[in-house]
Parts: C-alpha cells; sequence; structure tokens
C-alpha cells in the first residue's frame, strides 16, 4: 500500500504508539473507544452521536462538542483493510473555519511488536483549517498515549 503524494494542503502525520496493531485499531473502529480521545481541547464525542459501520460504504460519523458548539463529522469508509487501513471520505458541515467538504481521512496502521505506527493523510484543507486539523489531531495523539500509558499501570 502506498500513500497518495502529499500536498501543502494536507495534514500528514506519522505517530507511534505503545501498545499492539489490535488495539489502536479499535481506537479507531469501535465507538467506545473513539469517545476517549477523538477531539481538540474542550471537546468531547458524545457516545449516541457515534455511528461506526466497519465496512466499503459503511458509515464513519461522530459530533464534537464543547458544550456550545457542536461539530459534526459524517464519512463513508472507502477503504478498509483490517487493522491495516481505514480510508474515510468525510464532510464536516460546522467546524470552527467554515464548511470543510469532500476530505479524504487515510489511517494506515503499521505493525511492530508491542508498538504500532500510523500514517495519518487527511486534506484537501486550506492552510488555517490544515493548521486547526494538525494540532487537533496531536492532541487527540497525546490523549491515547495517556490512555494507553494508564492501561499498563
Amino acid at each position: 500500500m502506498t500513500d497518495p503524494i502529499v500536498a501543502e494542503t494536507d495534514v500528514y502525520i506519522t505517530r507511534s504508539f505503545a501498545a499492539p496493531r489490535s488495539v489502536v485499531w479499535k481506537f479507531w473502529t469501535e465507538p467506545a473507544q473513539i469517545v476517549t480521545w477523538f477531539g481538540p481541547g474542550d471537546f468531547t464525542v458524545p457516545i449516541e452521536s457515534v455511528e461506526i459501520d466497519l465496512r466499503v460504504g459503511g458509515a464513519w460519523n461522530l459530533t464534537m462538542t464543547d458544550g456550545t458548539m457542536s461539530s459534526p463529522i459524517v464519512g463513508t469508509i472507502v477503504e478498509l483493510v483490517e487493522e491495516e487501513l481505514l480510508v474515510v471520505r468525510l464532510d464536516a458541515p460546522e467546524s470552527g473555519v467554515g464548511a470543510l467538504t469532500d476530505l479524504t481521512l487515510r489511517v494506515q496502521f503499521h505493525d511492530h511488536g508491542d508498538r504500532t505506527r500510523i500514517t495519518l493523510h487527511q486534506g484537501p484543507f486550506t492552510a488555517e483549517a490544515r493548521d486547526m486539523t494538525a494540532e487537533g489531531w496531536e492532541f487527540s495523539f497525546v490523549t491515547i498515549d495517556s490512555l494507553l500509558e494508564g492501561a499498563k499501570a
């Protein structure tokens, strides 16, 4: 599997997590896991807003909220290889920088034994939306690290 060319309008992040690929995969594909980490800052994801139908053509939907603003993300899974690849076509009609439409989120999961490296590629964005999205992912990934660390304690 090769990743498409990364443009200046895209977010591209490679990140390693201290957990096997099967565990990291669940963070992206199980509603009870997504609500524990997804979203930047004060945003949360109510479990009732998450809909994941794990198949090509299936839904990958959720809503982030900070109590005053809600930001739904509506997605359709376009590629899926269990524990290896998740590709979702997304729309976020009410983001902090206006409507974001026709985005592609591509997450590859690489097995490194007791660690997993993900490669996330998402876009296209405006420069402002790209930077905001990259910051959100970084915040969320720190949350995953904390959850994994807590699971070891």
